[in-house]
């Protein structure tokens, strides 16, 4: 009988290789990270029990550690300084993931020419490009340091041991998908590697209080590659966000240990490099004399930071028995629900057999639900080609009964269009405290709303102005 019992030793084990989430028995669904198809079967470790063992560092009070040691120091990029949280703490491990071709390389060889110094030295390891060719795009960003080192590797221990040689206060290597260790099997990239990459840097960083930016690559889905497991280990995880075609990129934080997830950093790419802009509205509006029919603005919140974007609509006769509806830089799904609010709610018929182009300007995304309002009047404005009023703003969401709701951080909204110069807003009911010098009209629902924009310029009078 003893002999056809399978020890525990023995019995086979399964394992997710995105998250790392172990089980007895084989699923089709991890339940931890809900990926499908990724349990596999491996080896069941024995169990061990682990002996007590000496204690490297004692025990003390909460309050008689030094906080000193994990002040943030500043990376010389303002933006990314306001994503980080201050800075970049020392032992912190940051990891930034982007798709290829958005500057991730560009903005983090900027860094590093700016956070190097007589007492901070700072080592670029790359393992995509040759030391020469990172040599060039220095020289094009003007990011030339004498206290910055470069190092062209894809071995772990390589990598280890220029750390020995620099002793720098800031790692950044480029990408972590790169370097592989000799001693683990697999190919550089995998679940196996990356772990064995990400765990030897992560306790060289907190050995040596040193600050280590790590690049990922992304999947089609724009998810960070690789095990799951490496955005648990880092300590900070940004997302480099932007079109190739446009000149806007943003980063977004998802995981701070030390700030908030909130935040936005703003930066602007070119031939010269990648700059951080305080004020970047400017990139989202086209500025004109006279207000053009088809357009409207809106003030969007990117994490905690006001931007006032810039909605464009287009209507022409359609040539085809489907009319094309075509969208850039806004959901294709909210578009829609406006058309149909605008045709039941606002009695706007029009609308139904014409080709509609409706887009944002700069290369801004508007996905939140506060651009409704500015969406539909956009609409509506090319729909009667007549221009809305000169200096508005339109915040609110839209609902299918034609009711504009109430939307989170309008004083904020309502602050930023003012400080730009803007005179007039749309707004849901009790908007707060309204910045001195500024129109702002409630408006209930759609009807409330369609009554700033002027009667078609073929109806023989037009009703008064609303906003006054």
């Amino acid at each position: 009988m003893a002999a056809r019992t399978k020890s525990a030793k023995d019995r086979p084990s399964y394992r997710c290789t995105e998250c790392g989430w172990t089980t007895a028995k084989w699923l089709g669904r991890c339940p931890e990270c809900q990926a499908w198809g990724t349990v596999e079967e491996y080896g069941a470790p024995a169990v061990r029990t682990t002996a007590v063992g000496r204690v490297s560092t004692a025990a003390v009070p909460i309050a008689q550690v030094d906080g000193r040691q994990a002040t943030a120091r500043t990376t010389g990029v303002a933006e990314l300084d306001r994503v980080l949280g201050g800075g970049l703490v020392p032992g912190a491990v940051v990891l930034l993931a982007g798709e290829p071709g958005v500057g991730k390389s560009t903005l983090l060889l900027d860094v590093a020419a700016k956070a190097a110094g007589d007492e901070h030295r700072t080592l670029y390891v790359t393992g995509e490009e040759s030391a020469s060719q990172v040599r060039l795009r220095a020289d094009r960003i003007g990011a030339l340091s004498d206290h910055l080192y470069l190092a062209a590797e894809t071995d772990l221990s390589a990598v280890l041991g220029h750390l020995d040689a620099v002793k720098p206060s800031l790692l950044i290597l480029d990408s972590v998908q790169t370097v592989a260790s000799p001693e683990i099997d697999g190919a550089p990239g995998g679940m196996a590697q990356v772990r064995e990459v990400a765990g030897a840097l992560i306790r060289a960083s907190k050995e040596r209080g040193m600050s280590t930016l790590l690049v990922g690559h992304v999947t089609k889905d724009g998810a960070i590659a690789g095990p799951r497991l490496l955005e648990h280990l880092v300590d900070v995880v940004l997302h480099f966000e932007g079109d190739r075609h446009a000149r806007l990129r943003l980063v977004r934080g998802v995981k701070n240990r030390y700030g908030a997830t909130d935040e936005v950093g703003c930066f602007e790419l070119h031939d010269e490099g990648i700059t951080g802009l305080a004020d970047p509205s400017g990139l989202f509006l086209t500025r004109r004399d006279e207000p053009v029919p088809g357009t409207c603005l809106t003030v969007t919140l990117e994490g905690r930071r006001p931007l006032v974007a810039e909605v464009q609509a287009l209507t022409v006769d359609s040539q085809i028995p489907s009319p094309r509806r075509t969208t850039s830089g806004l959901e294709t799904s909210r578009v829609s629900m406006m058309l149909a609010v605008l045709e039941q709610r606002g009695r706007i018929t029009a609308l139904g057999k014409r080709d509609i182009y409706s887009a944002t300007v700069g290369g801004v995304k508007l996905s939140e639900p506060a651009a409704d309002l500015a969406i539909a009047l956009a609409l509506a404005s090319a729909a009667s080609d007549t221009p809305l009023p000169k200096n508005l703003v339109a915040i609110g969401e839209v609902g299918l009964a034609g009711e504009v709701r109430r939307v989170t951080g309008v004083q904020r909204r309502l602050a930023e269009a003012h400080r730009l110069g803007f005179t007039h807003a749309l707004v849901p009911g009790d908007p707060g405290k309204v910045p001195a010098g500024m129109k702002v009209l409630e408006v209930a629902d759609m009807g409330d709303a369609l009554r700033v924009l002027p009667r078609s310029r073929r109806a023989p009078a037009r009703e008064a102005d609303p906003l006054g």
